[in-house]
């Protein structure tokens, strides 16, 4: 029996299927033997002879590694250690958080996972100074896409205050890079730390869009035994000249990583957020009905780039939640013929799901944003004619769908990311949008590397024991669902 993490396992016996396999062996019980990292064969519970390490199944659910398809890393690795802002309801309660909360080692305070579309009151250099004082302080929006300053972290920013104190969409994402710029000791510890607790999860890999340089980081975290999960990294326009000169090319392994990491895509943000109420609208937001969001790049300037990426090799990862920049993307996509995702689509015309079909884009959604976006979509939304937040409506036009947390936007476990889309609900209020559930199958599909795959002989061994059923679980148990292991390649990265 196998009991430290790191085993490699020969054998995991007696676990239940999913996927094809479970098509030609029914709900039995299996055998599944691992060698060389991948799949070898399948047979009925005690046919095939134990050899080498074995993981005890006792008859529980065995599936596809899970991936979390959006993820800033450091950010989200940076964030345990921040001040938690999620469950503050007002402007002034999170200034006065803020005022007797603990400052980091560098001196600043800094809070992350604020709401400020749902406060009754509204953020004020004033108020925030009023209660922090002269200790530089800053609170993230939950959306990363504005954040909240006193005078002294303006001060030490170098940027000129604002009455409200805001910094939004380029500056904030200008501060949030510095925040996150911890020296490499630092942050390579915070992300292996983070990578367990991923593993924990079931997590076999993730799409990493820090906004940095990430072939350089990778390959030192791999130089230094990193190997919790897989990962695929972006780089951002400022970027795209570098690594056409380096070669990079989505899909290829990156040299000197064993295989775990490989080449993401060009990441493009080509609109704001509902949160900060940026996102790029047909219609007027409801609290001002002067704004529509902002594109955030020119479309001429977003079919450059897209042109530049596809005859380099490179896939896009094209950021657009409002519907104009979702028709936008699509547009450069027709336009350029490229390849990759719309990540985020949370509001998409109708007559746009067929164009996202025919052109084969990946919809790269966040099950848990309809959760938490619920009551904003009330507030700011309620005029919008297209569809907020879909799901079934993407799997039912043929739409590729992956999924991911947006991690530190929503947690990074992939069980509540699965129990999101199932339930569209996250406590005892009704579903939101019932129509736009999916079933646990195509959630659990969405949220594996190969979606259509699943487990195959042949296939590689990144594999999660589920310690419930997610097939029959509850909404409660899918997003809590216990993990009794986790393989990567065939070796333990989590086991209980």
């Amino acid at each position: 029996m196998v009991t430290a993490r790191g085993d490699h396992v020969d054998l995991v016996r007696a676990a239940r299927l999913s996927g094809p396999l479970a098509l030609t062996f029914g709900d039995e019980p299996v055998d599944l033997v691992i060698r060389d990292g991948r799949l070898a064969d399948a047979a009925p519970t005690g046919v095939l002879p134990p050899s080498g390490l074995v993981l005890e199944g006792e008859g529980r659910r065995v599936v596809a590694g899970l991936w979390d398809h959006h993820v800033h890393t450091v950010q989200w690795a940076l964030n345990a250690d921040r001040v938690q802002l999620g469950e503050v309801h007002s402007a002034a309660e999170a200034a006065r958080v803020m005022g007797d909360a603990d400052a980091l080692a560098d001196g600043r305070r800094v809070g992350a996972g604020m709401r400020d579309a749902l406060w009754a009151d509204a953020p004020s250099l004033t108020l925030l100074d009023e209660r922090t004082g002269d200790r530089p302080t800053y609170l993230i929006n939950a959306d990363v896409h504005s954040v909240w300053l006193n005078s002294a972290a303006f001060q030490r920013e170098g940027f000129a205050p604002t009455e409200d104190g805001m910094l939004r969409e380029e500056d904030a994402f200008e501060i949030s890079r510095r925040l996150n710029a911890a020296d490499d000791l630092t942050a390579d510890a915070a992300v292996l730390r983070a990578g367990e607790r991923a593993a924990a999860r079931g997590i076999t890999g993730l799409v990493d869009f820090d906004m940095a340089w990430n072939a350089q980081a990778w390959r030192r975290r791999a130089d230094a035994g990193f190997a919790a999960h897989r990962v695929e990294f972006a780089f951002y326009a400022a970027d795209l000249p570098r690594a056409i000169a380096e070669g990079l090319r989505t899909g290829e392994e990156l040299p000197g990583t064993n295989g775990l990491v490989h080449v993401g895509p060009l990441k493009l943000i080509t609109d704001g957020s509902l949160g900060t109420r940026t996102a790029a609208c047909s219609h007027a937001y409801d609290d001002d009905v002067t704004n529509f969001g902002v594109l955030t790049i020119d479309p001429d300037r977003l079919r450059d780039l897209l042109t530049q990426a596809t005859a380099s090799g490179i896939d896009a990862a094209v950021h657009a939640i409002g519907d104009r920049a979702v028709a936008s993307a699509l547009d450069a996509f027709t336009y350029t013929q490229a390849r990759g995702t719309i990540e985020h689509a949370q509001l998409v015309r109708h007559a746009d799901l067929a164009r996202f079909a025919r052109l084969g884009v990946v919809a790269s959604v966040q099950p848990e944003h309809a959760v938490d976006d619920r009551d904003m979509v009330g507030s700011l939304w309620q005029h919008q004619r297209a569809l907020s937040h879909p799901l079934a409506s993407l799997f039912a036009a043929g739409i590729p769908v992956r999924f991911g947390s947006d991690a530190p936007v929503a947690p990074l476990d992939p069980w509540t990311t699965i129990a999101a889309a199932v339930h569209r609900t996250a406590d005892e209020r009704e579903p939101w949008q019932p129509a736009e559930r999916v079933g646990v199958a195509s959630a659990l599909r969405a949220s594996s590397r190969h979606g259509d795959t699943d487990l195959e002989i042949g296939g590689v061994a990144d594999l999660v024991l589920c310690g419930t059923d997610p097939l029959t679980a509850d909404r409660a148990e899918l997003s809590r669902m216990p993990v009794a292991a986790t393989l990567l390649r065939g070796s333990l990265t989590h086991v209980e």
